[in-house]
């Protein structure tokens, strides 16, 4: 939660010095919302199945040029992936477990107009672990086991590359769709799956408002 309130009032301090050194006519503020389909890649990983999710937060635009902006985001993203019945190696299971890794996610990108509305966008994104917990069947003896920090082998940080195209419609609403690389593995150094390659992957479809 401190994790939260402190990115968040960041977030909207920089903004809000921004929009005031800025023409107010040409800056944007919005919120978004949308659904994540998220899972691990790396060859440990290719029989996990996507975890559906959703995300929701705020986003900025600020106009470089006439077809160019500066799109910063702050946004909840419920991430991690779904571990069917498995013997293999890493996973040893007879049921099926959803593994939840839930971030604060700061991409920040730039966004180019093809055309009036339709836009492509790219930028690194910086992501902050907030939770993590390992959901059973509902009719197991597992339960939901919430990870302890001091118990996960998850780092607190994670570093993407973003991918997205949006359409922003006259009103201010807009559609989107996004891909989310990792570049970094997200297991600690020192524990027992340090030398486990497993990065973040996500596709998100959503819809904003800009204001």
């Amino acid at each position: 939660m401190r994790k939260i309130i402190v990115l968040t009032g960041a977030f909207l301090f920089a903004l809000t010095s921004v929009y005031a050194q800025s023409d107010s006519k040409a800056v944007q503020l919005g919120a978004k919302g949308g659904v994540n389909f998220s899972k691990l890649t790396g060859d440990d990983f290719e029989d996990v199945d996507a975890r559906t999710s959703f995300n929701v937060g705020l986003i900025a635009e600020l106009p470089l040029s006439e077809r160019i902006s500066f799109q910063p985001e702050l946004f909840y993203s419920g991430q991690g992936f779904d571990i069917v019945q498995s013997e293999d190696r890493i996973f040893d299971t007879s049921e099926d477990v959803e593994y939840q890794l839930d971030y604060i996610q700061v991409p920040l990108l730039l966004k180019a107009y093809l055309i009036k509305g339709l836009s492509v966008e790219v930028g690194p994104q910086f992501g902050f672990k907030i939770h993590e917990e390992f959901d059973s069947e509902p009719n197991s003896d597992g339960g939901d086991v919430e990870i302890d920090e001091d118990d996960s082998y998850v780092k607190d940080f994670d570093t993407s590359l973003a991918l997205g195209t949006s359409y922003k419609f006259d009103s201010g609403f807009f559609v989107s769709a996004r891909y989310t690389m990792g570049l970094t593995s997200i297991f600690k150094d020192d524990t027992l799956f340090e030398n486990v390659d497993g990065k973040n992957e996500v596709l998100q479809v959503g819809l904003g408002f800009m204001f």
